[in-house]
């Protein structure tokens, strides 16, 4: 088992906390840029939702 299956299998069924923390990295890093790769930054947290979040496509689960 990689390590990315084992992050995956930490993070299943906390999509929510995994939104969080991907909010607030990449707004860290925002701020430690002064914005300057912002649409970088954006793309790469859409990447991460993708993989562990809940991506900003899908509906949210009930």
């Amino acid at each position: 088992m990689s390590f990315m299956d084992k992050i995956k299998g930490m993070l299943k069924g906390h999509e929510n906390t995994a939104d969080k923390g991907i909010d607030r990295g990449g707004d860290y890093l925002d701020q430690r840029t002064g914005n300057k790769y912002r649409s970088q930054v954006d793309t790469g947290q859409d990447k991460l939702r993708d993989e562990y979040g809940n991506p900003q496509d899908r509906p949210p689960q009930t």
